[in-house]
Formats: structure tokens, sequence, C-alpha cells
């Protein structure tokens, strides 16, 4: 079995190295990434390099994450449309919705300079993207692969939106506050912390990759992940580990976690009642717990509130209540 480790080397790895990295991320709105200076680079996904030579003000995003950066650097009023699945936050809810199924004309009626997009929607809809580059519309894909690629995703949208020192604050904010986990995390002994598995579409058994969002979270917030040795699917943040392989392993797993959102609507009662389930030690301690989609996988500042929910899981206080189990 590989139990995966919390990791100890990387760039969210503690150390005095990251401290001196803090300090100047807290000094860099005087240094090079001052607003207003253009033209600057940024990485789109497929490792392309874009040279960007303004700050866009008439911005449609098609990717919740997108939307929710925009608003907590301060970008919110460049906002002209949002996706369908948008519900965060609340100020946004009333604006224009867009899906990718939409035909170029309704794109192009609300006058955007740029269109945010990830790949996913790259991918399944070039013809669309196209148009909209024809017509004169910036089209940029983004999308962090790992909890690693985060902070160059937060500061290429403060480029994009002209906030390049709120992102800059974002990515310092970060790093104190994940760094106060790590600590925190350095004085638990690794064969004392919960063996977990990390559900992240149940009727399919798929978990959660290496270098994923949501297993940086649950190492952060103490736990052990089961399925370390889980097969990615193509270059997702999703990996396949499989029933058969899941219930060998079922008395070893402490917890069971299972996200909770449009991608996996499961309930705790279908995951208590799936044939086979009852090897899981978890499952039959009733020790299963439904996680918020958007907090846990996500590259936002709100996985920080993702590794708080699942401290509080992983590591209850004597007689408090926790409210994700359901």
């Amino acid at each position: 079995m590989k139990v995966s480790p919390t990791p100890t080397t990387g760039f969210f790895s503690f150390s005095p190295m990251r401290c001196i990295l803090y300090a100047l991320l807290c000094c860099l709105p005087v240094c090079a990434f001052a607003a207003g200076t253009y033209p600057q680079t940024i990485r789109e996904a497929g490792d392309r390099t874009v040279s960007v030579g303004k700050a866009y003000q008439r911005i449609i995003s098609l990717y919740p994450a997108h939307t929710e950066n925009l608003c907590s650097m301060g970008a919110a009023r460049q906002l002209v449309g949002i996706s369908r699945t948008d519900s965060f936050p609340e100020k946004i809810v009333e604006l224009p919705r867009f899906s990718a199924r939409d035909d170029a004309e309704k794109f192009i009626a609300h006058h955007p300079d740029l269109v945010l997009v990830r790949p996913m929607i790259e991918r399944a809809y070039p013809e669309l993207l196209k148009k909209l580059k024809k017509s004169g519309i910036t089209v940029i894909s983004l999308q962090p692969g790992s909890a690693e690629q985060m902070f160059d995703y937060w500061l290429a949208l403060g480029i994009l939106s002209g906030h390049q020192q709120q992102a800059q604050a974002m990515v310092a904010e970060f790093t104190q506050k994940s760094d106060l986990y790590r600590q925190k995390l350095e004085q638990r002994p690794l064969n004392t912390r919960p063996v977990v598995y990390f559900s992240a579409i149940h009727k399919k058994m798929k978990t959660f990759a290496e270098g994923s969002m949501a297993l940086f979270v649950l190492e952060l917030a103490g736990g052990r992940n089961v399925a370390g040795d889980a097969t990615r699917v193509r270059s997702t943040n999703i990996a396949y580990f499989g029933k058969e392989k899941l219930l060998s392993r079922g008395e070893q797993i402490d917890i069971f976690l299972s996200q909770h959102g449009r991608m996996n609507p499961a309930s705790r009662e279908i995951i208590a009642s799936e044939p086979g389930f009852k090897a899981i030690r978890a499952v039959r301690e009733q020790k299963i717990y439904l996680v918020e989609e958007a907090i846990v996988s996500r590259p936002t500042m709100r996985l920080l509130q993702g590794i708080a929910t699942l401290e509080n899981i992983l590591y209850p206080v004597a007689g408090g209540d926790q409210k994700e189990k359901r």
C-alpha cells in the first residue's frame, strides 16, 4: 500500500527561505510588478507565452475560479459576464450568464475585451474561441495544474486585470497562512495522522491525483492519503483508483472524505450503502464526511477555508460540532 506522507519539499514546504520569500512578497508593490507597468508576459495553458499590453476592462469569465479570484483582487467591476455555474461571491450573481455552448454573437454583443476560459473549454469548443478571436476579442486559457502553479495563475490574473499589487498580496497572505498550518503539521508525527480516502467522483471510483489542490488541502490539514498510487486521468487533477483496490485497503481507512458539488453529488447515504463498502472501516464507523467542492478543488483563497474544515474533521475538538458530516 502507498500512503502518501505530507510533502516536505516544494514551494509549499516551510523553511527559513520561505520566510524570506514572504518578506519579499510583501515588498513587491514597490518592485517590478507595480500596477500599470506594461507590456508584461504571462504563461497560459499549454505552456504558451502571451504578451499582455494592457489591463483589460470588460471581462467575461467562464470558470468560477477565475471569477472568484478576480473579485478577491478587486476586479469585480471589470466583469461583464460570468459562467452559468458561478455563485460566489454573492455580489456577482446578477451579472449576465454565459456558456461555451452559446454562439459567438451573444459574447460579442456584450463588448468584452477579454474572455477567460480554461483548458477543458479550449479543447471542447475551439470554433467558439476562434470566432471570438477573429472578432478582436482576446481569449486566454488558464488553470493551474497543481497547487504549486496556483500562485503564477493568480499573478497572471492580476496582470490581465491590472491588479498586480492585489494579486501579490493574495500570494503573500496565502503563503503566510499556509505556513502556519505547515508548522502545526510538523508537530504531528506521521504515524499519528489519520489515513484518509478522498473521493472525487464516487460513481466512477475516482479520487484526486498527486499534486492536486484537494490533496494539498488534505496534506496541510494533517491527513495521509491512502490512494497515493492512484492513476492520473490524462492531465487532470482526477485519478482512477478503482473499487477493488479501495476495498482491499478498507481496514486502514480512518476517515472517508468526499467532495460534494456538481462534479460529485453523492450523498453520505449513497456512499454508506454502496455494495461492498462495509469493508471500509470508516464507513462502518460512520466516519463519512462531505466537504464543499469549491473549498477543496478550486484554486482560490478559499482553500484556506478547506484546510481549516478538514483539520476540524481530522482532529475534532472534544464536543465540537462537525457540520460537514451529513
